[in-house]
């Protein structure tokens, strides 16, 4: 290989040439420049700071209330079936004749067509039963 040396080989000029004089009043340019600038409005950190916190301390108590308020929306006021049926079972002052009585047509149209008995379920009930005199009676 041949040995390349810079300084033997030709220069290439640069496409790119200063104006003439112009280096003579540059830096009484840059002085009128920096005269006619604006005071620039500074922020400062601290401000910031103020803002984030607030910031981050309202995410921290959205998270916080987020189950308070799913816990708060799934509990139903409504009383599921089973519970109110515990509940009516194990009150020995309250019977059947209690309940008609507080019921409404409404009420009852809505137990009849709830009561859906095939037959054969009928007749395993009352063959396995040994009180079906007290059945037929109610």
């Amino acid at each position: 290989m041949k040995a390349f040396k810079l300084e033997n080989e030709p220069k290439i000029k640069s496409g790119f040439n200063t104006p003439e004089h112009y280096f003579d009043d540059f830096s009484v340019k840059v002085l009128q420049q920096l005269e006619n600038e604006k005071e620039v409005k500074v922020i400062p950190f601290y401000k910031r700071k103020n803002v984030l916190s607030m910031a981050a301390a309202a995410v921290v108590f959205i998270a916080l209330m987020i189950p308070i308020v799913n816990n708060y929306n799934a509990t139903s006021k409504d009383l599921d079936e089973a519970t109110l049926e515990t509940y009516l079972s194990y009150q020995s002052n309250l019977n059947q004749y209690d309940l008609i009585q507080n019921l409404d047509t409404k009420d009852i149209q809505k137990l009849n067509k709830n009561v859906a008995i095939e037959d054969e379920t009928l007749e395993d009930i009352l063959a396995t039963n040994p009180n079906i005199e007290h059945l037929i009676s109610e």
